[in-house]
């Protein structure tokens, strides 16, 4: 972490003692676990989940605790009430930040991001409403959007003077092409639900009473596979954006040369061959 970070300030955990983030307590974020699923809610409904220092932070805490617990498989993330996702920033902090602290802020919202992106676990995004600025860029951080049919998605910093500054200019390019990116990053306007799932920043467009439902569905099908080929087949997809189609098909047959030396691989050829049901262990 920038070390520039460790000036902000999180709100406040709570974990009883004896049992380690077992029932972990944030301010601005709802956190718990069901089964093999981590929940993870944005709870600032009254500004539309705006994110600010706090939240950046509680945020940061919940996903540290979903990737450190074995039990969880996968993630779930969206924000509190029907209109927001997470709206962007929250201006009233922003207006006030110094070139310093702006640059600071950026960065430590790019690592909770950063995080995100690599758990190791799928992350949804259930886009339940408005994701705009740092919101369309935490989604964009996730594995795999769903949205609702009304939700609106864009990086509208430009309007306000500034640049993305949580990985927009980044991941946007990477998720739908240079062009499109740029058209939504220089305009600075929003787009539907149905034009985002158009140019592939949305997987899936569903009705608001089936959006967490759906996300749990698909999770479950996730988890139901080797936990170790996931993490892997994360890893590389990833990882191997960053470099070269050669070097990226070299990790890639590292990983495969890895699965191969699993007892998961062992167990899911063998039932395979034996026509039936694999039961994966992570090992």
């Amino acid at each position: 972490m920038d070390p520039a970070a460790a000036t902000l300030t999180p709100s406040p955990a709570v974990v009883p003692a004896g049992s380690p983030m077992a029932a972990l307590t944030l301010a601005n974020v709802m956190y718990e676990k069901k089964g093999a699923i981590a929940y993870v809610t944005v709870n600032r409904p009254k500004v539309l989940n705006a994110l600010n220092t706090p939240t950046w932070a509680d945020l940061r805490t919940a996903f540290e605790d979903a990737r450190d617990d074995a039990a969880v498989r996968g993630v779930i993330l969206t924000g509190a009430g029907n209109k927001a996702f997470i709206a962007g920033a929250d201006i009233s902090e922003l207006a006030h930040a110094t070139a310093i602290e702006a640059q600071r802020s950026s960065r430590f919202g790019q690592e909770v991001l950063d995080l995100i992106e690599n758990l190791g676990k799928p992350v949804i995004a259930a886009v339940n409403g408005f994701a705009l600025g740092g919101g369309c860029e935490t989604a964009m951080a996730c594995t795999i959007r769903i949205a609702v049919d009304s939700a609106k998605f864009g990086q509208p910093e430009v309007t306000l003077g500034l640049v993305p500054g949580g990985g927009g200019t980044q991941r946007l390019p990477r998720l739908v092409g240079k062009g499109r990116a740029l058209q939504l990053i220089l305009s600075g306007e929003m787009i539907s639900a149905q034009e985002a799932y158009r140019i592939g920043l949305v997987n899936e467009i569903v009705p608001a009473a089936d959006l967490i439902k759906r996300a749990e569905a698909l999770l479950t099908k996730i988890a139901s596979n080797a936990p170790i080929a996931v993490k892997f087949a994360l890893e590389a997809a990833n990882k191997g954006l960053e470099t070269s189609q050669n070097e990226g098909l070299l990790l890639e047959a590292s990983y495969f040369g890895l699965c191969a030396a699993t007892e998961d691989k062992r167990e899911g050829t063998s039932a395979f061959l034996e026509k039936r049901a694999p039961q994966f262990h992570g090992r």
